[in-house]
C-alpha cells in the first residue's frame, strides 16, 4: 500500500499534516514578500499573514466587532422585567 502525502493541494486548496516546528509556525504566519493570505502551517485551508498590513485591518476590525456584539447584550429591551417573563404562543 502507498503511503499517503502528509501535503498538497486537493482542488486547489492546500493542507499540510507534518508535525509543525516552532520555526516553521512562525515563518508561516510572517512572510513579508507574500500576499494576505498565506498556506496553513498545519490542516486545511490558508490563514492570516501578518507581516501584511490588510491582516492587521482584518483583525482589528473582527475585534470591534466583536467587541460591540459583547457590549451590546441586554440593550434591546426597555424594561429589563419583561424578558424574564414567560411568553404565551397560540397555535392553530
Amino acid at each position: 500500500m502507498a503511503d499517503k502525502p502528509q501535503s498538497g493541494t486537493l482542488f486547489g486548496v492546500p493542507y499540510n499534516f507534518e508535525r509543525p516546528s516552532f520555526k516553521r509556525l512562525v515563518s508561516s504566519y510572517w512572510q513579508p514578500g507574500d500576499g494576505m493570505l498565506v498556506e496553513k502551517p498545519f490542516g486545511i485551508g490558508y490563514t492570516l499573514n501578518l507581516a501584511n498590513w490588510r491582516s492587521w485591518v482584518v483583525l482589528l476590525v473582527a475585534g470591534a466587532m466583536l467587541y460591540l456584539e459583547r457590549n451590546s447584550g441586554s440593550e434591546g429591551f426597555e424594561d429589563e422585567d419583561e424578558k424574564d417573563e414567560p411568553v404565551e404562543v397560540v397555535v392553530d
